[in-house]
């Protein structure tokens, strides 16, 4: 298959190359930004590593001239050979000096610029939007920081090392081949051709082996953070057998992705370890011949040996790095992917400023339509004006909209028609940081962190004190409950707060409200899950977070709401009805239909 472009013919295949090397030199480029504070670390390393070199290839020299100078000519000058093993031990007191200096400086500069990375990846992932995450598997995210920027890291600490140090080796030994004998020398350099042969035959093969190791990794940790998320409805519906097949059949798809890895790997650097030994056998041969005809010292041939084997080891050393180098190309292509991505909801250049202080909560839905896909419409031309501090009920069947409204009034996603505004200010025209500290929200599974009960209140900012976190609970009813543990507001629980009743944490996310003090509250069907009498509990709680507040409660239960003052029944993205509960029931409509099945009654006309 081909695609026209501007006239000309370009192979698809061609064109996807081009972009992926485009997308690599990307990502080398964006790389080195990190890396630029670090070059004098850098340039340090490059002098630690010549210092290294030289005194690691001086050695074989000294032999020389030892073999050549003194013992091959029969001269017994014990003086010269102990001057000679001084040099030696000092040469090699110095190798492991600036070998011991060059990697500490180099895992320094690694780990920092790695650091940084996996930070402001960390960020940008928060700053995305919501349309982001309903795309994109968890566990994708999960290995982009943690597996992929430790590659990187290796990149640093083995590629970048082997680069530098085994680049600069292969130079030397060929400067000191070539004044040790020429001829021999070039000899040696027959075989750089079928190196380049290799390296290019390998290339494309290894490439795509990775990759595909790569996602294999990324699919399996997908699929364990997700089971791990829903261990609960795992057990509870006995399907560890059949999680267990699904797992092993993507562990088996890593496995077999990292064993063809591994045999490439292998097939690749030993047939450099041939080509090196024949090389060797070769040399030794030439160099052989050469010494009976008296044409070299025995001491050059058997310092030249010592070079051709020096010679291919540091060329097999960067090829043994091929693989970390390819992988850290495609986790790099992975990792600049995520930074690549824009949020679809982004704050303006110069937002409005709104102190908190100055917000009274008057909240107007302008004729919004939203979906989630172009082709999709959820809300249709919804008109919705709320005053400050009124409490707004809204029903509907699963799919009517409800929970869409509250997510474009949080501004996880944003209108594709209309507006919506607080107290007369679009809320694109605000930063999401102001919003967000305007409008608190109590979903239906609060959400609390792994620390201490004290932390998951005031949400880990330590600006909050802890009176006034004590104050909030007794405000809400919680302090009873905590009084209750041994440890009090410093109990520690568990990552979702397991050990803790589904009232329990509702009450503790009702206190995070007293404490940042929104000006409008969402509740998102926050009684859903609780039995009559927490409900109850969770009622109290509720008049005492909604005081002074514009609330809105999405209800599962309509008991939830029959007090509020004014109840939105929503279908097919519509406002259908609006009222009090006792003007809504006289109405004989959709409302009363779902009062009376939430009644356990069927409705008689």
């Amino acid at each position: 298959m081909r695609s026209k472009k501007g006239g000309a013919t370009m192979p698809i295949r061609k064109r996807k190359s081009a972009e992926e090397r485009k997308a690599t030199n990307s990502a080398f480029r964006a790389l080195s930004v990190y890396a630029k504070p670090h070059r004098y670390t850098f340039v340090a390393v490059l002098f630690c590593t010549l210092l290294g070199i030289a005194a690691d290839l001086f050695q074989p020299y000294l032999v020389k001239i030892a073999i050549d100078d003194n013992l091959m000519i029969g001269k017994n000058d014990y003086r010269s050979l102990v001057i000679i093993c001084l040099f030696y031990v000092g040469l090699s007191v110095s190798s492991l000096f600036f070998s011991y200096l060059q990697n500490n400086l180099l895992q320094f500069a690694g780990q920092s610029i790695v650091a940084r990375i996996r930070k402001d990846l960390f960020r940008h992932i928060f700053r995305l939007s919501m349309s982001y995450y309903d795309r994109t598997p968890s566990g994708s995210l999960i290995t982009h920081v943690s597996s992929d920027t430790e590659t990187l890291n290796q990149f640093f600490t083995q590629v970048l090392l082997s680069l530098v140090r085994d680049g600069m080796t292969l130079v030397f030994i060929i400067v000191l081949m070539f004044h040790l004998d020429p001829q021999l020398t070039l000899y040696s350099m027959l075989v750089i051709p079928l190196i380049v042969l290799i390296a290019a035959g390998f290339r494309s093969y290894m490439r795509k082996t990775y990759q595909l190791s790569r996602s294999q990794l990324s699919q399996l940790v997908a699929f364990a953070a997700e089971n791990l998320s829903g261990m609960h409805l795992i057990q509870a519906f006995y399907q560890e057998k059949e999680q267990m097949k699904r797992f092993n059949d993507r562990n088996l798809g890593y496995f077999r992705a990292n064993i063809r890895e591994v045999r490439t790997n292998v097939l690749f650097n030993r047939s450099f370890d041939i080509l090196g030994n024949l090389s060797v056998a070769f040399i030794t041969w030439l160099g052989g011949m050469a010494v009976f005809d008296k044409t070299i010292e025995f001491g050059v041939l058997y310092a030249f040996i010592t070079y051709i084997r020096q010679f291919f080891q540091p060329i097999n050393n960067i090829t043994q790095q091929w693989n970390t180098l390819q992988s850290t190309t495609v986790s790099m292509q992975r990792i600049w992917n995520v930074f690549s991505v824009k949020p679809e909801v982004a704050d303006k250049e110069e937002p409005k400023q709104i102190p908190l202080s100055d917000v009274q909560g008057r909240i107007h839905f302008n004729h919004v339509h939203f979906g989630y896909q172009k082709d999709m419409t959820v809300i249709d031309d919804l008109e919705l004006c709320i005053e400050p501090g009124e409490l707004i009920g809204i029903v509907g069947t699963t799919g009517a909209g409800k929970s869409s409204l509250i997510s474009l009034l949080c501004r996880f996603y944003d209108v594709q028609q209309g507006s919506i505004r607080i107290d007369g200010t679009d809320i694109r025209d605000m930063a999401q940081a102001d919003l967000h500290r305007m409008v608190g929200l109590v979903q239906q599974e609060p959400y609390l962190y792994a620390g201490s009960i004290l932390d998951n209140v005031r949400m880990f900012d330590e600006t909050i004190s802890r009176e006034d976190v004590i104050r909030a609970c007794q405000l809400v009813g919680a302090d009873v409950l905590i009084a209750r543990m041994k440890e009090g507001y410093e109990t520690r629980i568990s990552e979702r707060g397991s050990g803790l009743s589904a009232g329990e944490r509702q009450l503790i996310s009702f206190a995070r409200i007293i404490v940042f003090q929104p000006k409008v509250l969402i509740l998102d069907e926050a009684t859903a899950n609780l039995d009559s009498q927490t409900e109850q509990l969770i009622q109290s709680a509720l008049q005492v977070v909604a005081e002074g507040r514009t609330t809105l409660v999405i209800a599962h239960r309509i008991s939830t709401i029959i007090h509020a003052d004014r109840i939105i029944v929503m279908q097919g993205g519509r406002i259908v009805e609006e009222g009090s509960h006792d003007q809504l029931i006289e109405l004989h409509g959709y409302y009363e239909q779902l009062y009376l099945h939430a009644q356990g009654k069927m409705v008689s006309r």
